[in-house]
């Protein structure tokens, strides 16, 4: 891909995580090469069970609403606080992952978020519910930056953005099975015995995980200093290309978090009124959301990584305005179209994350992973807020107001790769 097609510099584009001398071959792993396969699978793993934990109270909030008598606002906070905690701690998380290792500090993450996920099926009030969540989504904050970097380091360049989009298609399938199974369980037998076979699900992932994933070759250990930390961070929010891919991440999940906090709502009650297991299995759309992430590295290389953000953004778009139709036939094309939109969406802004960086890129992760789960708090409460007041259509609402912004800021990155190119002078022949 050319600057022009990316809006990264050519000196930015040509970085690798990691060199290799001219006469060394290059070590890290690639497609069919050794511990390739068994690195994606863990690392699939490890992202069904991230996302399966994170939001797994998310397709059985009609029934935690009616458990404890609180409105879809104040459920959707079981929703809110895990994401609320991951992005909160998910750069310490990443400093901690500089200093003792990507692998480390992913399998620490995750053993104290199932053990989390088996306390959350006895919280006996509201309230304890969000604060086990809000630790459950702390501990999880280890997963993501520290994923991101691990590959980072430790696949070739070539390989990075199908890596990276094999583990965001883990996220889609932990979310998807989450919900799907957390709905069917919930009809027989309510929504505590639900998020426990969930937690028993994430448990089984963490173990494969830590057999399957192979030890780290090219890791080298940075500094926890605090003046170090707070340099790298600086230097990552002041490149105005990564501030524009956190944005965009956080506005795509914006969109996400909102839809789907309150669908089940929307399903559950007229014209519609489904059972919570249909509702549940809704999320098999999920699986859209598989294919479009894991494919996310052809879709660049065919129209670049800022005609990828356009087509993931039009494609959410429109999902979002066909779900306002009363019928269930183009309301399922619908979330379809808005479940492609954002995992292919994601995964390339997530990838051109950790290409752009090129020191500190666990931090860099981290940033986006922050600005990522501020968004899905957000969408989570302004959508739930947003149905209260207006309905559906409020929430729709707030989901095209966010693709607006991702489709303006994409817009503002074209007009900045253009002026860049026009400054730099021609070369003398």
């Amino acid at each position: 891909m050319s600057p022009a097609s990316t809006g990264a510099s050519t000196s930015v584009d040509a970085v690798s995580p990691v060199r290799s001398s001219d006469s060394a071959p290059d070590s890290r792993m690639a497609p069919g090469g050794p511990g390739y396969h068994r690195m994606s699978f863990a690392l699939f793993l490890a992202g069904v069970a991230t996302f399966a934990l994170l939001y797994s109270t998310q397709a059985l909030l009609p029934l935690i609403s009616g458990e404890f008598g609180v409105a879809a606002s104040e459920a959707s906070w079981t929703v809110a606080a895990a994401t609320g905690g991951l992005a909160l701690f998910v750069l310490p998380m990443s400093a901690l992952s500089e200093r003792f290792g990507r692998r480390t500090v992913m399998t620490a993450s995750l053993a104290v978020a199932v053990s989390v996920g088996l306390l959350v099926p006895f919280a006996p009030s509201i309230g304890a519910l969000v604060v086990l969540r809000a630790v459950q989504g702390a501990a999880l904050a280890g997963l993501p930056a520290s994923a991101t970097a691990y590959l980072a380091e430790e696949v070739r360049p070539k390989a990075l953005v199908t890596a990276i989009g094999l583990f965001v298609a883990g996220n889609s399938v932990g979310g998807m099975s989450g919900r799907v199974i957390t709905g069917w369980v919930a009809q027989e037998w309510g929504w505590r015995v639900a998020v426990g076979v969930i937690g028993a699900i994430a448990v089984a992932c963490a173990v494969a995980f830590r057999l399957l994933l192979p030890a780290p070759k090219h890791f080298r250990p940075g500094s926890l200093r605090p003046r170090v930390l707070l340099g790298t961070v600086r230097d990552h929010l002041s490149d105005p290309l990564l501030r524009r891919l956190y944005a965009i991440g956080a506005l795509f999940m914006t969109v996400f978090g909102g839809v789907y906090t309150v669908i089940g709502y929307r399903l559950t009650e007229a014209p519609f009124s489904l059972p919570q297991g249909i509702v549940g299995s809704i999320f098999l759309v999920y699986l859209v959301g598989t294919v479009s992430a894991s494919t996310a590295g052809r879709l660049v290389g065919r129209l670049g990584r800022r005609g990828a953000l356009y087509l993931a953004g039009g494609t959410t778009a429109a999902g979002l305005l066909l779900s306002l139709a009363d019928s269930l036939p183009p309301v399922l094309l619908g979330l379809v179209l808005i479940t492609a939109g954002f995992f292919a969406g994601h995964a390339v802004a997530s990838s051109a994350v950790s290409k752009t960086a090129t020191r500190g890129r666990a931090q860099a992760s981290a940033l986006y992973q922050s600005a990522y789960y501020v968004g899905s708090s957000a969408g989570s409460t302004v959508g739930a807020m947003a149905f209260h007041s207006g309905g559906w259509a409020g929430t729709v609402t707030v989901g095209v107001l966010a693709v607006l912004g991702v489709v303006t800021i994409t817009v503002l990155g074209s007009r900045a790769a253009r002026v860049a190119a026009l400054r730099q002078p021609v070369p003398a022949h």
